[in-house]
């Protein structure tokens, strides 16, 4: 199988490295994550307006420019590369694959400006009862004359202080199944808990109580709503599988050059044999894990069966390594590396938060395991 890029994704990997490397600085985003905005808002109108990304994947018709699982790839492991805390697989990947897949006159409008770097859209999924089981969703929507009266609750909604819009899971009242609403975010009754996570990202609780939407608020056939947001955790994992190989290749890189540098018993660390040796195993476990994230960018648009298995065997060994690497550089790089001065201690702590983004290592092995079943 052909693993090399095509010219226009390797202009496209060059294109965001090039504005990230000049742009995009580790100490500036920290501050506007503790003491600022949360995020750098002329970043991503950048994103959109120079580079285009937002909308890479998106459809032509809604202004973007149509590419595929590839491309995904790749901007979400540049992005991992220089740590960027602006919610682009949360926004992109996540809400925009379901406005798109949704359809329709308020989905398409949300989408485009989406791509315009003039909304930024979170899904709120996952709620106290139910955890990691998004299909378990209590929020309710109640029919109200033409429109609609949202009451319930989501927890850990990433992204979801930064928002212009939302996506709800919720059940309507009376009927089975999973349905989609789109609120916005500063709609009246919508309660908003925020705080920052321990990778410097944005999130909040929210509370809905008896927020009234408009007809058009609910996305797609009342009840359909599970294959699509399923589809969209899968491919926020895997968005996030490469992000996590960014990291894991910055962390490496900067492990051996610290190595060749820091000076014990008059020589460089880097040259006692044992410490080789950790670190040609930390290299082992990327390129493992690169492996892993081609097996699941390739089967995105397979049949869910298949798209899961792969995703979930993805998730899995990016979780195994992503904790070992982050360990290991930390070790290595002794006190330093859990110092807010140094990059690596910003890193091992992405890295350790995507290990329980779109489920944790534990639960994609055991969603493996039953989807492998004899």
């Amino acid at each position: 199988m052909d693993f090399n890029l095509t010219d226009e994704q390797q202009l496209l990997r060059d294109g965001i490295t090039r504005f990230l490397g000049s742009r995009y600085n580790l100490e500036a985003s920290r501050a506007a994550a503790k003491t600022g905005a949360g995020w750098q808002p002329e970043i991503w109108r950048a994103l959109a307006s120079e580079l285009g990304i937002l909308g890479a994947t998106l459809p032509e018709e809604v202004g973007g420019i149509g590419g595929g699982a590839t491309e995904l790839m790749i901007i979400a492991e540049a992005l991992g590369h220089a740590l960027v805390i602006e919610p682009y697989v949360d926004a992109v990947v996540v809400a925009g694959g379901l406005l798109h897949r949704a359809g329709g006159p308020t989905a398409n409008g949300v989408l485009e400006q989406l791509i315009a770097g003039t909304a930024v859209v979170a899904l709120a999924a996952t709620e106290a009862d139910s955890g990691e089981r998004w299909q378990d969703a209590t929020t309710l929507a109640r029919p109200d004359g033409d429109g609609w009266v949202l009451s319930g609750g989501k927890i850990m909604v990433l992204g979801a202080p930064l928002a212009t819009h939302l996506l709800i899971t919720a059940r309507i009242e009376g009927t089975d199944g999973l349905s989609l609403f789109l609120v916005d975010s500063d709609a009246p009754g919508v309660q908003t808990h925020p705080y920052r996570t321990i990778d410097d990202r944005s999130a909040a609780d929210i509370a809905f109580d008896g927020v009234r939407l408009a007809g058009t608020a609910l996305l797609g056939e009342p009840g359909g709503a599970w294959p699509s947001v399923a589809r969209a955790r899968d491919e926020g994992a895997a968005a996030i599988c490469a992000e996590a190989v960014g990291c894991m290749r910055k962390v490496l890189a900067d492990t051996v050059e610290y190595c060749k540098q820091r000076q014990q018993f008059g020589q460089p660390i880097g040259s006692f044999q044992v410490l080789q040796h950790r670190m040609v195993d930390m290299y082992m476990e990327v390129e493992q894990s690169v492996a892993a994230v081609y097996l699941a960018v390739l089967n995105l648009d397979a049949d869910q069966a298949t798209r899961a298995r792969a995703v979930s065997a993805a998730k899995a060994t990016i979780g195994r390594a992503a904790r070992m690497i982050g360990q290991q550089s930390v070790q290595l790089h002794g006190g330093m590396g859990m110092t807010e001065e140094l990059a690596i201690g910003h890193y091992f702590k992405r890295l350790t938060a995507i290990q329980y983004e779109f489920g944790t290592t534990d639960s994609h092995i055991a969603r493996y395991a039953e989807l492998t079943k004899p």
